[in-house]
């Protein structure tokens, strides 16, 4: 009665505190029960507590060692703990929990080697997920898991590959079938803009570029990621818009078009996932410092892309907070569009350059 009343409270009342606490009495009734144990191990887990962690995932799989498997390893960074220590682990203390999602959950996120990606990976770390970082220039992606195993002790998986290839998306897939990974949250980060010239005058390649990575891209990855969780009746996806999918400008018309397909297919998406139990949530940002968008977009003329000096833009990490309490919500919480602007800009085009 314990355990399920834990359960109740962790996963449909999400009150991990309580649920932490009716774990424990049900060990204190039935020592060797073995869900109880890892659940405790997901809870100090996901508390920054890993010592504690690590001891009840031992004592569960020491009970059960079906719940001993390389990606759980990789989470909980297991050193060798006695026997007697694992037995004896009793644990009084009271901690504040806040209400966030089990930390099973596996989180994938496109275009993590930059600005709001990097910021992200850093952002659901924190809170104990598992990641799967995807991007193109491995020594960034390998510098990146070195800096977030290193914090916060989780399990990073690595894809390199261009989400615009589709093959290469498929074979990135393939892999983590072939780790037993399955992904719970989708975010579809990579995105970019080419060039800033009018209609007449663009650039075929910038276009297809832009077409390729901010639609197709994260169509393929929707593709293949989305039916695990229609199978599994759970799972979120994240898209990563922009205020130029609700307004065009002068010049950005390609970019605009692109950005307005995302928040097109975010509202379908919403639409034909909802039955199946599937979150669809999109943040739309406007100007974002600590992005390469701007040298991107001038193809890295550094002076052309010095747009942010003379005010405040919104930061990565504003971002990637808020696709992070997006995620966090309650599980019957969709939030379904987030619009972003930093104070001093008002439109795509009317921003107040008065300093910071």
């Amino acid at each position: 009665s314990h355990y399920s009343y834990a359960v109740l409270l962790a996963e449909a009342l999400n009150n991990p505190e309580k649920a932490a606490k009716h774990f424990k009495k049900t060990l204190k009734h039935q020592g060797d029960h073995p869900f109880a144990s890892y659940d405790l191990a997901l809870y100090y887990h996901q508390e920054g507590k890993y010592k504690k962690a690590q001891k009840y995932y031992h004592r569960a799989i020491a009970v059960n060692p079906e719940l001993q498997t390389p990606q759980n390893d990789s989470a909980f960074i297991i050193p060798e703990i006695p026997k007697e220590t694992i037995a004896a682990t009793v644990v009084q203390e009271k901690e504040e929990t806040p209400q966030r999602p089990q930390l099973t959950d596996t989180v994938l996120i496109t275009g993590a080697t930059s600005g709001i990606g990097r910021a992200s990976a850093f952002e659901f770390a924190q809170k104990g997920y598992q990641l799967v970082l995807t991007g193109r220039r491995a020594d960034r992606l390998e510098s990146l898991k070195g800096e977030l195993q290193a914090s916060y002790g989780i399990g990073v998986t690595l894809l390199q590959f261009d989400v615009r290839d589709q093959e290469a998306c498929q074979t990135a897939f393939d892999q983590l079938n072939d780790l037993q990974i399955e992904i719970d949250i989708l975010v579809n980060n990579a995105g970019l803009a080419m060039g800033l010239d009018p209609i007449h005058k663009g650039d075929i390649f910038h276009w297809e570029t832009m077409i390729d990575t901010n639609i197709k891209g994260l169509l393929y990855m929707t593709r293949l990621i989305s039916p695990g969780m229609v199978a599994r009746q759970k799972g979120h996806i994240i898209n990563v818009c922009s205020t130029a999918g609700k307004e065009v400008y002068p010049n950005g018309n390609v970019y605009c078009a692109t950005k307005h397909a995302v928040d097109a297919l975010t509202r379908a998406m919403r639409l034909d996932l909802a039955a199946y139990n599937i979150r669809v949530s999109q943040v739309a940002p406007a100007m974002v410092e600590e992005t390469e968008f701007a040298v991107v977009r001038f193809e890295g003329n550094e002076e052309r892309a010095k747009i942010y000096e003379d005010f405040q833009p919104l930061k990565a990490k504003d971002v990637a907070e808020t696709i992070a309490f997006i995620a966090t919500r309650p599980a019957y919480v969709n939030i379904q569009d987030v619009v972003m602007l930093g104070t001093q800009q008002a439109s795509s085009t009317q921003v107040h350059r008065t300093g910071r």
